[in-house]
């Protein structure tokens, strides 16, 4: 039986897992603490399977709440109702949790009431927009969170802004930092194969390219919408050949509207982890709403144009490769056109401590906190 001090690690959608993944790492290289990676099953992905944790260096889910489907309020719920009788069972010393997903907001919860500590990773990003459900799931967690990790500057404002205790407050640089160079050096790695990659043929065929993801609702989830993101697209593609990663969800959309994307735009399923990487690292141009990819492209210095009116990681644009275009068609295709035709050369800087060791940070400062 372990002495350690034992930390539940929650991720409920497969983004939240590349940033529990270097904190695994670092957790199996300090040794100090006992730690289950618990996979609420917010989001069911059938690919999510041993190769995919293997991508990632770490071992499958410990436990498996399965909690997917549903509306915000009712997986909320299953997953509080899940993860309470894993907390009565286990006890665990901390829970830490990632991002701004539903199972962030919901295991933070549980754990706070039943007295255990709760860590966030990514705490104090803000976007200002309420109608996101982020930025709800993020201002509650961090109502109640003990120990705040800190990615970025604005984020130290606001939580200081917001009260808190600079001695909860950790700037720690990014865990999605150190997971991309992790994976980009394991691509670069000699022998390494990318020839059963789906997007490996796209990028033989095409020297030079444009990828793009979209999913939020505010882009995808209305024919007004749809239609705006249809003309930066034929206007981009008229320029350089897209390719399209599409979220099941925006694809039903397309196709439900009769929305025409035009020539030269290829549109692929949801790609793995190391698949879609290999894509969009050689990337001339990124077109993204993702948070994540904001922050993954900055890391890598490839130019990214987001088509939203706000971002939680203002760093991405003020230090790193990142272009806040808003969602007007004109200004998103002149934004790209800039980066594509050569008139922005936007690479930006990898912000400091986005080193690729602010897991190693976290499991430091967990280690001081739990007394290991």
């Amino acid at each position: 039986m372990s002495t350690k001090p034992l930390i539940h690690l929650v991720a409920g959608a497969r983004p939240n897992f590349m940033k529990i993944a270097p904190i695994v790492r670092a957790l199996q290289t300090d040794g100090r603490l006992a730690w289950k990676i618990v996979h609420t099953g917010q989001h069911y992905d059938r690919d999510m399977n041993e190769v995919f944790f293997e991508e990632l260096g770490i071992p499958t889910p410990d436990v498996r709440l399965g909690c997917g489907g549903g509306s915000h309020a009712e997986q909320t719920g299953k997953i509080m109702q899940a993860y309470e009788q894993l907390c009565a069972s286990e006890k665990p010393d901390a829970c830490l949790v990632v991002g701004d997903v539903n199972s962030t907001l919901a295991c933070s919860i549980v754990a706070k009431k039943a007295g255990i500590p709760v860590a966030h990773v990514e705490a104090g990003l803000r976007s200002g927009d309420m109608s996101m459900p982020e930025e709800i799931n993020r201002l509650v967690t961090d109502a109640i969170t003990d120990w705040f990790f800190v990615t970025e500057p604005s984020a130290l404002a606001h939580l200081k802004h917001e009260g808190k205790p600079d001695e909860a407050v950790f700037d720690v640089g990014h865990v999605m930092a150190d997971n991309v160079l992790y994976q980009a050096h394991k691509l670069a790695s000699p022998g390494f194969d990318t020839s059963g990659f789906e997007t490996d043929a796209f990028k033989r065929a095409h020297p030079r390219y444009c990828v793009v993801t979209l999913h939020r609702p505010s882009n995808v989830d209305s024919p007004e919408s749809l239609q705006r993101v249809a003309q930066v697209l034929r206007a981009v593609a008229a320029e350089i050949p897209i390719v399209f990663p599409v979220h099941p969800r925006t694809r039903a959309n397309i196709e439900k509207h009769g929305i025409e994307l035009g020539a030269n735009i290829t549109l692929l399923g949801p790609q793995a982890y190391m698949s879609f990487l290999h894509l969009w690292k050689d990337a001339a141009l990124v077109l993204t709403d993702s948070g994540g990819l904001q922050e993954e492209t900055t890391a890598l210095g490839v130019p990214c144009v987001t088509m939203r009116e706000n971002t939680e990681r203002p760093i991405t644009v003020d230090e790193g490769s990142n272009t806040l275009a808003g969602t007007q068609p004109e200004a998103v295709i002149r934004a790209a056109l800039d980066v594509i035709q050569g008139r922005v050369a936007k690479r930006g800087r990898r912000p400091a401590l986005w080193d690729g060791r602010a897991a190693e940070r976290i499991v430091d400062v967990l280690a001081q906190k739990l007394g290991a």
